[in-house]
């Protein structure tokens, strides 16, 4: 056991940060074939609509069919014609019995390829529809098949978490590595001031204006807290804020993406400069929609909220930082 809790204590952040990079390629992967079920169904409704309407142009035009053969069977294939003919009376007549017996034998000609047209047409669409079929059965598997997954890797974060929360050491080094990726972060934050020309004004007059980044309730805020169970001090840089699982992160202000990748400790992240000293910090994505050097609007979705942080519930962790230190985010968003 001693071994044990000594592997787990060399970073438990490395442990979760590779449990949470599992945990967003399945998420990524089970978005990808509930969308091709939904492509695959629409499509399967689509072509059963056209072999519904191919079945009744087919049934009008066997009717169609039926009738002429009849008449045939009756009057004989050439006597009606014959009839028109010498029913004539000149000349002019008879050319234009003979113009009017053309129109219907090319009708006739156009109804029956239409026949065959539409009869071939429905044999085609009948296969189409046993083979999408086939992949929506197939579609539905993959997506059982990753929903397992997910339950599975969700699983094996609770048991990190239990066996955290069980061991007041390993609860007490999962802090320290907090503490050292947020001194990281902050110098991530000064490099990117050093090396971008980026500048902007208007943010610091925007405190208890800025609109809420994700819709959602604060699970953990921001400050000085004890846990009650160790009554160890926490201080948490940000606030955490729990919403559904594909809510997506707006960015607060016009700014500059400076960050956008993994980062130990804060999952997916998003950083946005917005000038004056001023950034904007959005963490624990599933999926990051902007790119490092992207600019970026007020309100702009920046990224897909998850559970890739250091908590097991979907939300957003966001931070509010005024030259790299941080400020309490609940001060600067809009009072609901």
């Amino acid at each position: 056991k001693l071994e044990k809790v000594k592997k787990r204590e060399s970073s438990i952040l490395t442990d979760l940060e590779k449990t949470n990079r599992q945990l967003s390629r399945v998420e990524f992967e089970l978005r990808k074939y509930r969308k091709r079920l939904i492509e695959t169904e629409s499509n399967i409704s689509k072509v059963e609509n056209e072999i519904s309407l191919n079945k009744s142009n087919i049934e009008r035009q066997r009717e169609w069919i039926k009738r002429r053969l009849r008449a045939m069977q009756k009057y004989g294939s050439t006597s009606d014609t014959v009839m028109l003919l010498l029913s004539a009376d000149d000349i002019s007549q008879v050319m234009r019995v003979g113009k009017f017996l053309q129109y219907i034998t090319v009708y006739e000609h156009r109804m029956l390829n239409a026949y065959r047209e539409d009869m071939e047409d429905l044999n085609e669409k009948e296969k189409q529809l046993v083979k999408l079929k086939t992949e929506l059965m197939n579609n539905r598997e993959r997506v059982e098949a990753e929903e397992a997954s997910i339950a599975k890797t969700k699983k094996e974060k609770e048991m990190l978490f239990a066996s955290v929360r069980r061991e007041e050491s390993s609860y007490k080094n999962m802090l320290k590595e907090l503490k050292d990726a947020s001194k990281k972060l902050l110098d991530v934050i000064r490099e990117s001031e050093k090396t971008d020309s980026f500048s902007a004004k208007g943010f610091s007059k925007l405190k208890g204006n800025l609109p809420w980044p994700v819709n959602g309730k604060v699970a953990i805020p921001y400050g000085s807290q004890k846990d009650p169970q160790f009554n160890t001090p926490i201080f948490r840089s940000g606030a955490y804020i729990q919403s559904n699982d594909n809510s997506f992160a707006r960015a607060v202000y016009n700014g500059k993406v400076v960050f956008a990748e993994w980062f130990k400790g804060y999952g997916q992240l998003v950083i946005v400069n917005h000038g004056e000293g001023y950034h904007t910090l959005y963490g624990s994505l599933s999926e990051i929609f902007a790119k490092v050097g992207d600019i970026i609007k007020r309100e702009q979705v920046v990224g897909r909220v998850g559970n890739s942080g250091i908590l097991n519930v979907p939300g957003l962790y966001f931070e509010l930082r005024y030259k790299g230190k941080p400020l309490d985010p609940l001060q600067w968003l809009k009072k609901r």
